[in-house]
């Protein structure tokens, strides 16, 4: 059997391999013997989704193959993935399910599981569940089976939880905010948070339909944002993505903010504050070399890890950290929350800007990026041109001449059939010949 998990859970084209019914129903059924190996009574899952079509033929599958196994299932319904982290730990549930495919089209889809913790399983976890699914999964006695029960209050608990993150004593009466759910899991969480806390709310994809999440919209489209802040004359735009786990951010002259800006300010006002532990931001290896250079200056180290926002909070947890995020914008504040979280993250930075009475524009402007390029190069089906001695000849010779001013990374992306080529240098024309030519050259060998 092909391996399935990838950099962040099961991810594929809804109703085919291995985003369908029938391995939705066997992986459940694998989890719920996985988390039965106690052989105890009483075990619970809980299970989200975001917004998109396929998400009924999974949410179903799941059900069935984990109640199978004896495990009560809890449906929580369209909520953001950080809503399904925290709502595993409070519910003292076994095991929590998001179906989401994140910042994907609707025609994907994808599952990610969480421990007891609220935390995303590790790899050992999830070999093991690979390993039951390529076996016999032996299902529980009839007597044993589980109840499956809808969770009507999943939402308005979390976002209750997000409200505490917030200041005390703070509201956001006066900003007019944009606010773009993506038409998915925070449609309804995202706007009624904001408008609590006091803020004009001018909300924008929030109407799903099943296939329009991602759509020209949300945190891969923040153009759709910037518009709506200047046509609302808006003091801050937020744009979250399909399941709600990151953020961009959009200032009021229309100006687009990444991950990298937002993870700046939150570190050396936390350093400030005496809040950020061992002074250290964790970040991946796609953060540009400028975030680099300006904490440096600021007396504050940069912890780098493989892409992913999994590999971020293992390094946390690992070496005691607290802030950490991908420049795509998840931003992981292990203080409050087990994973990326693009609501929590926009309720920080609005704190911020309520403390300190600064517009977005000069808080999102942290520091001056290196130039970075990126292109994506898409793969037919079992092609690996990574391998070609001509293509590894021309990495090796791109690397080289950026000696000194800047850097080339070229990896594999773990959700999507694609190569990505990113490089970073001071010459702006170097950076394109060096990003375009060995795009190119892949295309070539694939």
């Amino acid at each position: 059997m092909d391996k399935l998990f990838g950099t962040d859970g099961i991810r594929g084209q809804a109703n085919q391999f291995p985003m369908t019914a029938e391995m939705a129903l066997r992986l459940g059924a694998a989890a719920g013997r996985f988390f039965r190996r106690d052989h105890s009574d009483v075990h619970r899952v809980v299970i989200g989704k975001d917004t998109r079509l396929s998400g009924y033929m999974l949410e179903n599958a799941l059900t069935a193959g984990l109640t199978s196994t004896g495990m009560n299932v809890l449906l929580l319904g369209p909520v953001p993935t950080p809503a399904v982290g925290y709502l595993t730990r409070s519910m003292r549930a076994d095991l929590g399910v998001m179906i989401s495919a994140s910042h994907n089209p609707h025609t994907d889809n994808g599952i990610k599981f969480f421990g007891p913790d609220g935390f995303k399983l590790s790899d050992e976890a999830e070999a093991g569940i690979e390993a039951i699914v390529a076996g016999e999964i032996q299902p529980a006695q009839p007597q044993n089976i589980g109840r499956a029960r809808r969770i009507e209050d999943g939402r308005g608990r979390y976002q209750e939880f997000v409200k505490t993150s917030f200041p005390s004593g703070l509201r956001l009466d006066g900003l007019k905010v944009v606010v773009d759910c993506a038409h998915g899991a925070a449609y309804r969480t995202a706007p009624e948070v904001l408008w609590e806390l006091g803020a004009e709310v001018i909300p924008v994809g929030v109407a799903p339909d099943g296939r329009n999440i991602n759509a020209g919209c949300g945190s891969t489209h923040p153009e759709t944002a910037a518009a709506a802040v200047l046509a609302h004359g808006a003091d801050i735009g937020i744009a979250l993505d399909g399941d709600a786990d990151r953020i961009i951010l959009v200032d009021e002259t229309g100006k687009v903010a990444d991950g990298d800006q937002i993870m700046a300010l939150l570190a050396v006002r936390w350093a400030t504050e005496g809040r950020l532990r061992s002074n250290t931001l964790v970040a991946t290896v796609m953060s540009n070399l400028g975030l680099e250079t300006f904490l440096t200056g600021q007396g504050l180290r940069l912890q780098r890890t493989a892409v992913g926002d999994r590999h971020v909070v293992t390094a946390m947890r690992a070496g005691g950290f607290n802030l950490g995020g991908e420049q795509s914008g998840h931003i992981v504040m292990t203080d409050h929350a087990t994973t990326g979280d693009g609501l929590l993250a926009a309720l920080q930075f609005l704190s911020e800007m309520v403390r300190s009475g600064e517009k977005a524009s000069c808080l999102v402007r942290q520091f001056q990026p290196v130039p970075q390029r990126l292109r994506n190069v898409r793969l037919p089906a079992g092609a690996d041109p990574l391998k070609s001695d001509l293509v590894q000849r021309l990495i090796a010779g791109k690397e080289s001449s950026l000696m000194g001013r800047g850097r080339l990374l070229i990896r594999k992306s773990g959700t999507e059939p694609l190569i990505r080529v990113m490089a970073e240098c001071t010459d702006e024309n170097l950076l394109a010949q060096t990003v375009d030519e060995i795009a190119e050259a892949l295309q070539g060998a694939a």
